[in-house]
């Protein structure tokens, strides 16, 4: 599915977080790819996605457990105790918000995060963006 993206008063936005396409992949469960009008490239796997989720609810749990954007949760298990099957978290929407962000509803039900596409490309979990990330926590 294309989520298509709008090109007007693209002037007075950034480039770097102004999408130039984005295609979110249901039906192969592949993620999303989104092109930015500066030219890098950025994919996000769907777990990624629901773990990164920005809602007040997801982001207030991360931030308890400690857990970083896009970092999946411990499993909470009893030692002994065999783990319970989880599905892979997949989309069964995409749906665009306005001109400035898309959003989810997940395979578990959870249809509250908002992604901007500013968030998306702050958090943007390619190798690039990430060695960017680590040379300016060093200094």
């Amino acid at each position: 599915m294309a989520v298509a993206a709008d090109t007007r008063l693209s002037s007075a936005r950034d480039p770097k977080t102004d999408p130039k396409s984005v295609q979110v992949n249901l039906t192969s469960g592949a993620g999303m790819d989104i092109a930015w009008k500066d030219g890098h490239q950025s994919h996000y796997s769907f777990v990624w996605l629901r773990d990164a989720c920005p809602c007040a609810l997801c982001d207030e749990e991360r931030s308890q457990s400690g857990r970083r954007i896009g970092e999946s949760p411990k499993a909470k298990s009893k030692p002994g105790e065999l783990p319970m099957f989880k599905a892979a978290a997949r989309p069964t929407e995409a749906t665009p918000v306005g001109r400035y962000a898309i959003s989810f509803k997940w395979n578990d039900g959870h249809q509250h995060g908002i992604y901007s596409w500013e968030f998306l490309r702050k958090e943007c979990p390619c190798a690039e963006c990430a060695k960017k990330d680590s040379a300016a926590d060093e200094s």
